[in-house]
Formats: structure tokens, sequence, C-alpha cells
């Protein structure tokens, strides 16, 4: 399969095929071998190597994934919020502009797997900037703290502390 990841700082061209052991993965033509197992929810356990003999050696990444609007996704890398788009080569010319709706609409902000809200660090109202925290999840005995990815004002804050969250529960909404 071939995508097309557009985060908010680029487009990368993304190929996967099965592989003995995992998957082979080509981004923007490097090849990599990566052994990927669910841990629960949306969450995954992942160990990326090299695919050809003399690179660095396989490191492992905890990732979790929310889908809190269809073709819109919440990556959490080890705690760290990646948001992406995914789509085709076809999709992403028709959208006009680089980044044209990556930075206008509503912006949901979600649980990337199920656990307990530690802080609401934010209220309807606030404006926050880019990378700015909004909420405190626990999840799997590590602190995620949820970030916005661009600058804009909360509408709603759908959480209080001490909450249970469901994987890819809407818990802030920034406009």
């Amino acid at each position: 399969m071939t995508f097309e990841i557009e985060t908010p700082s680029r487009t990368r061209v993304v190929q996967i095929a099965g592989a003995p052991g995992g998957y082979d993965v080509t981004v923007d033509g490097a090849r990599r071998t990566v052994d990927a197992v669910r841990v629960g929810g949306g969450a995954w356990s992942m160990l990326i190597g090299p695919a050809e003999a003399g690179h660095r050696a396989a490191r492992s990444y905890e990732v979790a994934v929310a889908e809190p609007v269809p073709g819109e996704l919440s990556v959490y890398v080890r705690g760290r919020l990646v948001p992406v788009r995914v789509g085709g080569p076809s999709r992403l010319r028709r959208r006009g502009p680089a980044g044209a709706d990556a930075r206008s609409g509503l912006q949901r902000v979600a649980a990337p797997m199920p656990g307990r809200v530690v802080r609401v660090l934010v209220k309807a109202g606030d404006a926050v900037q880019a990378r700015q925290g909004l909420v405190v999840v626990e999840a799997m005995k590590m602190e995620n703290e949820l970030r916005a990815s661009r600058a804009g004002t909360v509408t709603e804050v759908r959480v209080a502390e001490g909450a249970s969250v469901e994987a890819n529960a809407v818990l802030v909404v920034i406009e």
C-alpha cells in the first residue's frame, strides 16, 4: 500500500508491504523493517530497524493512534503528538494550497488510548498556542500531555480531572 502522510511540517510518501516477521516500510525512499505489536486500543509497540546491514541498530517506540475525525489522525510517539492526514496523491492535490485545510476548522483532541484524566490544563474560552498542553491522560502507567496542534480558542472541554476515558474519545475541541 502507498499513502501520502501530511504532518504540519511536510508531506511524505509511505509504502508498506508485509515481510517475514513484520513489515517493510519505505518513507520517502528510505526503507526500514518494522515489527509492530498492538498492546491495547490504539496503542502499538514498534521495533524499527534497518532494512540493510550497516545502518544503525533497531529502536523501540510506543505509538498510540486516535482518529478524532475521519482522515485525520492524532499519532502519539513516545507521548508526543504528531497530527497527520492520510490520503492518496489525487486527494491531496485537490485540496488547494499546501496546508490549506490543515490550519482551519475544528481541532478535536482525542484520547490516544483508554486511560484516566490526571489534569485539565484549559477551559472553554481559553486562547491556546500551537503545542500548548491541554489535558494530561494517564494510560499504561505513563502520563501523556495532549497538546494543541495549532493556535486557536478552546470551545469545549468534554472531560474533568479523574474521569475515565475510552480510546478516541474527544476531550477538547479548539476552533
